[in-house]
């Protein structure tokens, strides 16, 4: 046996007992991985500036922890709260007021009035009660688990970018390819799943932000709503309705129709139209030209489609894998069309 082979061998035994030894954290590395790489240039902007690798990776961790984790960490421990505490009789209550209220509408409106008899005679208030109580346990049972997943990811995060230096230089060193293409492939890889990775922040922060700052003055839970808009925002143009129309019809139901209008309004216009189509493009922009320094464009539903595969294949955390596996097969293909065209 060559001695190459052998040590081949060794390095596939040793390869095997790595996996069964770090089978538990293995998302958790992943998607801390895949974070790294996705803001390795945000990073590289902070060390310039504070002239410290590990003040770097101290401020990108807690930015990464504020802005992520933090909100979905709220969200959960708000809806486990608000489902335990819910009153079975009051739900019915305010179903049977529901009915009422429908059966009264006008005539000048049979067409909204006979809608929505046809979607309250497909609910059936008890076993949806039962439903929203399954859930609630069920994110109470979670919670516990998803924190932990979500503190193992930062802990990895932060070393990932504390060495992502040497390990970057380490893995470009080691690939079976010449210097400037591991370099091309790592540096792509790196732009494209930064342009994404701010794209999804920029769209969830502002236009949460901006939701939920609205939201505060009628009395709702301007933080949590935010937060959930934010998350709805990331689905192309139906995203945002799936937030403002519950509560418009809401506010309908109490009496509202003034306020109605305007919430729908605002939605639409202010933070649909304006800050959608022609704010968030610029801020966008900005941080393209700023941080990323080489620009990649990425279509739209591409990204949305590989938001929607990462959520059913991987739960919570295919927002991230979803997208980063897309842009970096955009990448390999991109770096294999370079082959060709150097063959030619």
């Amino acid at each position: 046996m060559k001695p190459q082979h052998f040590l081949i061998a060794i390095a596939i035994a040793i390869l095997f007992f790595l996996f069964q030894l770090f089978n538990p954290f293995l998302k958790a590395i992943f998607v801390a991985l895949l974070l790294t790489v996705a803001t390795n240039t945000l990073d590289l902007f902070i060390t310039h500036r504070v002239k410290s690798q590990t003040i770097s990776a101290i401020i990108m961790t807690m930015i990464l922890a504020l802005i992520f984790f933090v909100p979905v960490m709220y969200c959960i421990f708000s809806f486990a709260n608000y489902i335990n505490q819910l009153d079975q009789q009051a739900l019915m209550k305010n179903y049977s007021q529901i009915e009422t209220w429908i059966l009264n509408i006008p005539k000048e409106y049979e067409f909204f009035k006979q809608q929505l008899i046809l979607i309250l005679e497909k609910i059936d208030i008890a076993e949806s009660i039962k439903n929203i109580l399954s859930i609630g346990a069920y994110l109470g049972k979670n919670s516990a688990s998803f924190m932990i997943d979500m503190f193992m990811i930062l802990i990895f995060y932060f070393f990932f970018t504390l060495y992502g230096t040497s390990l970057s230089h380490y893995i470009k060193d080691i690939l079976p390819l010449k210097k400037e293409d591991s370099i091309t492939l790592f540096y792509e890889s790196s732009n494209v799943m930064s342009i994404v990775l701010y794209s999804i922040l920029v769209t969830a922060i502002f236009e949460g932000m901006l939701f939920g700052f609205f939201i505060s003055v009628y009395g709702y839970n301007g933080f949590l709503l935010g937060v959930l808009y934010g998350f709805a925002s990331l689905v192309p143009v139906v995203g945002g309705i799936i937030m403002w129309l519950p509560i418009a019809l809401y506010e309908i139901y109490l009496g509202d129709f003034y306020d109605a209008i305007i919430i729908s309004a605002y939605s639409i216009i202010i933070i649909s139209v304006v800050a959608d189509t022609f704010i968030k493009p610029i801020i966008i922009k900005y941080i393209n030209q700023k941080v990323v320094k080489t620009p990649s464009k990425i279509n739209e539903l591409l990204i949305f489609f590989s938001i929607v595969a990462g959520l059913s294949t991987f739960g919570f955390w295919g927002m991230i894998i979803g997208p980063a596996m897309v842009t970096f097969f955009i990448s390999i293909v991109q770096l294999l069309k370079k082959y060709s065209n150097d063959m030619l």
